[in-house]
């Protein structure tokens, strides 16, 4: 069997990425929630966000990140979501770094962007969570109580998910409920280990 080191989970939005997370930490899985560790970056004090407030002044309110501000800013400008990225993602690929080095088993990187930045090919393995548009779409409106404009402007923000799951070694589908998405977890989970993973190039 080959060795694999490390596996990126992502996803498309509301399609279940940090529920598949859960599971598979609770089966002992090492997971490090990179969306977590990009928020730490960004905390009150850190230099990530004297850099934020020297941009974008009005998305940093009493020393803190104001993250709706922020959000409202980059869904609407592409330029400034990559010169968001440009200031957390050399510090947020450190942390993760060092904690991959830690690891002694299988271990999971999971982030929401994962493919849109091509960070996908630091890992050994690609995991995608999907689920069909319609579902997608529901979740998203459920969830955030957005408006189907909304919706739709958030999604443009993310590769689509057709194009996600042409890259993954597996695919979680998560159009069911839980009990199906757990046995969706385990069966993908025992393929991106194994040598039957397409295992595609990350050039």
């Amino acid at each position: 069997m080959t060795t694999v080191r490390s596996v990126g989970l992502t996803g498309g939005i509301a399609c279940g990425k940090s529920t598949v997370a859960k599971i598979l930490a609770g089966r002992g899985v090492p997971v490090l929630d990179l969306d977590q560790v990009a928020r730490e970056v960004v905390a009150r004090g850190q230099p990530a966000l004297v850099e934020i407030a020297e941009r974008w002044p009005a998305v940093v309110v009493n020393g803190a990140l104001d993250r709706k501000a922020l959000g409202a800013v980059i869904v609407a400008d592409s330029a400034a979501r990559r010169a968001l990225e440009a200031i957390t993602h050399p510090r947020i690929w450190e942390r993760m770094e060092a904690w991959l080095a830690e690891q002694r088993e299988p271990a999971v990187v999971e982030a929401a962007l994962m493919v849109e930045t091509g960070s996908w090919r630091r890992y050994d393995r690609l995991l995608v969570v999907a689920c069909a548009p319609e579902v997608q779409r529901a979740r998203l409106a459920a969830r955030e109580g957005y408006d189907p404009a909304t919706v739709e402007r958030w999604l443009a923000t993310q590769v689509p998910i057709a194009d996600k799951v042409a890259l993954a070694d597996a695919v979680i589908w998560n159009d069911e409920d839980e009990r199906a998405l757990t046995e969706e977890v385990g069966r993908a989970w025992a393929l991106v280990l194994s040598d039957a993973a397409k295992h595609r190039a990350r050039d």
